[in-house]
């Protein structure tokens, strides 16, 4: 595992984000990773193949409506084609987690919402995206002028 992860996760975790796992591995294989990577204090849940029933969009679809997370406020990380695809598929954020340069190169031409090089740009990502979200929302609000009649 990659240094940049218990760091990042924590940061995010202590900005209030909800981090889930959702994988098409099998459950002990997901919970063998989170426990010999020392993550389970940084995760809000996990869901797997064996808690959805499936794979692919199954294991998303199933985190996202057990933590009733609003997909249009979620994100998903991936470094797959197929990643961005299920992200889209069920309406969340596919954001490129770009290790590979050639292989990010790649990808982003399928317009994932966002990237990041490293988790250590996650959390001034999300902070980002909250500050465009609410600058477009105040944008967005029409202001009626009070009326003396």
């Amino acid at each position: 595992m990659y240094e940049d992860v218990v760091p990042a996760l924590a940061e995010l975790k202590f900005m209030g984000i909800r981090i889930f796992v959702a994988s098409s591995l099998s459950r002990k294989a997901v919970s063998r990773f989170i426990e010999r990577n020392s993550l389970g204090d940084l995760l809000s849940g996990v869901c797997t193949r064996d808690d959805a029933g499936g794979v692919k969009s199954a294991p998303l679809v199933n985190a996202l409506d057990g933590a009733y997370l609003a997909r249009e406020k979620t994100v998903f990380l991936t470094d797959t084609l197929e990643g961005i695809k299920t992200a889209r598929s069920v309406g969340v954020h596919p954001i490129l987690m770009m290790s590979d340069p050639d292989e990010a190169q790649r990808l982003a031409m399928h317009n994932p919402a966002g990237g990041v090089v490293s988790l250590h740009e996650m959390p001034d990502f999300i902070r980002l995206v909250a500050v465009q979200f609410k600058r477009g929302r105040s944008e967005n609000r029409k202001v009626t002028p009070a009326r003396n009649d």
